[in-house]
């Protein structure tokens, strides 16, 4: 199939947004006829633009209201068509897009309709050119693409065909299995676009919440099965309506859109077991085994104090590394690398974000398959300077241009710390943290859709329904990504994306503060919340205080003994339950920049803990971030 997307999905003036569709490597376009009116030049200059960046034009869309029109308007409506020729020729491309009428003045009745479209066909065919009917969701009679099929078929113009938009069919509930009856080539063109699920009439829920594929609830794998058994290989165009990506950045969006497509058409190849004209050769994707590491980047002078809290938090200096100024901290299976050396990615990442997550190192199957399908995908690769001896690490560009490297155990990347690192013995008293439970990650609004298609498409991956959080500022999006918990030989990844249209919220005002995107809070996993926290308080570590009114509500409507709910009030201990187990969690209070670290016991829990967030964010609230201490007096991290 060939990838194709419409003007309409990205912002900017028409040259700009085909500019930017070009650069993602984008081979056709659709123009949208709004775009066309606004450009300041003809179409024979859309054109030379177009050939220029190396871009086929697939057709200037819509042609609205057309079947049905009463005898008095028939001859008007085929004079708009002719028009519509004229422009076509002059845009060098060959169809003619028509969406089902929504003219109240449309007259029904199948074999009418295939009448107009009989004589449009015959018109269409003396200048060479084809004609697709596509049947809206809301239109006055044809929303179902069965009757839009039906009407093309009575017409029965070779040159007139069916254009299906997975959005218009998957948003009516309607049975797939009739596409795959549907002759290859009497479907003119298809138009693709995800959403996520809302009770919201189909005109509105079209006009401001299509998403592109892998970033929405719609059942995109049945749709692309019974394409897929049309033996069709024609255009595959998105067509996406978002107030996000309006309001983002043309080329970020017409990236992740080139991005979508080719996820598309590996994830139908794999599924159906056989390969799809038009699908990007790629390695499968795999699940993410661990978090290995977690990499700060932090100045010479910043770094005693984050020592300091490491220390506390029952961090052990491990390594040091053999020819940079880096440094390994170590407890249970959680390995932090504060980075300090004086040039390079870390360094550059820090005078621009100060003291920040600069990059994740996710342990996976196989390293080299994961940077290849990457690759693949369009992620943008880095290469860092290597010293004598170190090894090369494959990693491409994250969120907020961090980056996120990529490790496995069956090659030379499983000794990294050995060969990296020269060893130093442990000298600080564990707190009894295991291993990195979550990892939560805040963003600008706009970009919650990239990095839900970032994480998704890359690795293999389940995605829970998204989450408004009531934080005392505004609200905040919430979605989680998991990978590798279900039947995996580590303990996977969680990542909670967040986003907040609100300039008040702890999320933004940490984006605001970090200069970009990036790593807000961190969760650490215990299996004995209380003698952990306990230890943590003993080191010097403020916890965040959670309203005694937490406790008497927590009582009143749990069955948790009474002497359970007074030890967790005393340790500022969080509680939630669901029908797989429970969930304890505390938090600490904020450092400089707004990061925290949160400490979690999960006993069959599968949550976040989603019933405590606005308590917690409520706390947050009350402190003054940037003046409350994190950590009392516990000093620097013994050497």
């Amino acid at each position: 199939m060939i990838p194709s997307i419409a003007t309409v999905c990205v912002s900017g003036t028409l040259v700009e947004k085909l500019e930017a569709i070009a650069a993602a490597g984008f081979p056709a376009v659709e123009i949208f006829e709004n775009d066309l009116i606004a450009f300041p030049g003809s179409p024979a200059d859309v054109r030379r633009i177009c050939a220029d960046l190396g871009l086929a034009i697939v057709t200037c869309q819509p042609f609205r209201d057309f079947e049905g029109m009463p005898q008095a308007r028939r001859q008007r409506t085929f004079d708009r068509a002719e028009r519509k020729f004229d422009l076509l020729e002059e845009l060098g491309c060959d169809l003619l897009f028509v969406c089902s009428s929504v003219s109240p003045e449309a007259e029904s009745g199948i074999d009418r309709l295939a009448a107009d479209f009989v004589e449009l066909g015959e018109r269409a065919a003396r200048r060479g050119l084809r004609v697709g009917y596509e049947a809206l969701a809301w239109g006055r009679h044809v929303w179902d693409y069965r009757d839009a099929w039906e009407i093309v078929r009575r017409a029965n113009q070779p040159n007139v065909g069916v254009v299906l938009d997975s959005f218009h069919i998957l948003a009516r509930g309607l049975e797939l299995t009739s596409i795959g009856r549907i002759p290859r080539d009497r479907i003119a063109m298809v138009q693709m676009a995800d959403a996520p699920l809302l009770q919201l009439d189909p005109l509105s829920w079209s006009r401001h919440w299509r998403c592109l594929p892998g970033q929405g609830d719609l059942d995109l794998s049945g749709f692309m099965d019974a394409l897929a058994a049309t033996g069709y290989e024609g255009v595959l165009s998105l067509e996406i309506f978002n107030d996000r990506f309006r309001a983002g950045s043309a080329r970020s969006v017409a990236l992740d859109g080139h991005r979508s497509l080719i996820w598309l058409l590996d994830e139908t190849a794999r599924r159906l077991g056989r390969p799809l004209k038009g699908a990007v050769a790629m390695p499968p994707p795999g699940p993410v085994e661990a978090v290995e590491f977690i990499e700060f980047a932090v100045s010479e002078t910043g770094r005693p104090a984050l020592e300091g809290v490491l220390a506390a938090l029952g961090f052990s200096r491990t390594g040091r590394h053999r020819s940079k100024d880096v440094a390994l901290w170590s407890q249970g299976d959680i390995r932090i690398v504060l980075n300090s050396d004086a040039e390079g990615f870390a360094h550059s990442y820090q005078i621009t974000h100060g003291t920040s997550v600069c990059a994740l190192a996710l342990r996976v199957p196989d390293a080299r398959a994961a940077t290849e399908r990457a690759r693949a995908l369009r992620d943008v690769p880095y290469a860092g300077a290597i010293g004598p001896g170190e090894l090369d690490i494959p990693a491409v560009r994250g969120l907020g241009g961090s980056l996120l490297y990529f490790l496995d155990r069956a090659s030379a990347l499983g000794g990294w710390s050995a060969v990296d690192f020269e060893p130093v013995a442990a000298n600080v008293v564990p707190t009894g943290l295991t291993h990195v439970d979550h990892i939560s990650q805040s963003m600008q609004y706009e970009e919650m859709l990239t990095w839900l298609l970032f994480y998704s498409s890359l690795f293999e991956t389940r995605k829970t329904p998204s989450q408004a959080v009531i934080d005392p500022g505004g609200v905040v999006q919430s979605q989680v990504v998991e990978s590798g918990l279900e039947g995996g030989t580590g303990q996977g990844l969680r990542l909670i994306l967040n986003g907040s249209q609100s300039h008040r919220t702890l999320s933004a005002r940490f984006v605001h503060e970090l200069f970009g995107s990036g790593v807000q809070h961190i969760a650490f996993a215990t299996t004995d919340i209380e003698a952990t926290v306990r230890q943590l308080v003993a080191n010097g570590v403020a916890m965040l205080p959670i309203p005694e009114n937490y406790y008497d509500d927590l009582e009143a409507r749990s069955d948790l003994p009474p002497e359970a709910i007074d030890r967790m009030k005393a340790l500022n201990i969080l509680y939630d339950r669901d029908a797989s187990g429970e969930f304890r969690q505390a938090y600490t209070t904020l450092l400089d920049g707004g990061l925290f670290f949160e400490i979690v016991q999960r006993d069959g829990y599968e949550g976040y803990g989603a019933a405590n967030a606005g308590i917690r964010l409520a706390a947050q609230a009350r402190l003054q971030p940037l003046e409350a201490p994190v950590f009392g007096e516990a000093g620097a991290a013994p050497e």
